[in-house]
């Protein structure tokens, strides 16, 4: 889908507050709500905007030690990479989990309280998955840039 300036503009205001009115972007890009209310369901079915969410603050409830885990599965088969990929969609800590290429099959950021929590994800939740051959673990020290924003 090709976007206009109009749709991008539309765009970088709904990924600074998506809870603005119709009006309230219409009166930003000076155009009628019916306007805006069509632009933003085009966007929506064509897939662009997939969902509407709440950005917590996780040192605020407690979970503000991010640890990056680099995995080496013990073998590359299709129902290895299969389960661990299943497995680790439901664990509540991982935030994000990649398949990449290098040293290493797949990184994960995870959220946990601090180190005990995270030396009890490791025990009880990622290295007791019976594919995982290693891991390597770096430890947050200061949060430069986190964005959700795709800049257009």
């Amino acid at each position: 889908m090709n976007l206009d300036s109009i749709d991008k503009q539309l765009l970088h205001h709904l990924q600074e507050n998506a809870k603005q009115t119709n009006k309230e972007l219409s009166l930003k890009l000076n155009l009628s709500v019916t306007a805006i209310y069509e632009r933003i369901k085009k966007l929506e079915r064509a897939g662009i905007i997939k969902r509407y969410v709440a950005l917590l603050d996780s040192k605020q409830l407690s979970l503000g030690f991010t640890v990056f885990c680099h995995i080496k599965l013990v073998k590359h088969s299709e129902e290895n990479i299969t389960t661990f990929e299943t497995t680790v969609r439901q664990i509540p800590e991982v935030m994000e989990c990649f398949h990449v290429s290098g040293d290493y099959d797949y990184l994960l950021k995870v959220l946990v309280k601090d180190m005990e929590h995270f030396r009890e994800f490791m025990v009880s939740k990622l290295t007791s998955m019976e594919h995982v051959g290693s891991t390597t673990s770096s430890f947050t020290i200061n949060q430069v840039k986190n964005t959700t924003a795709i800049e257009l």
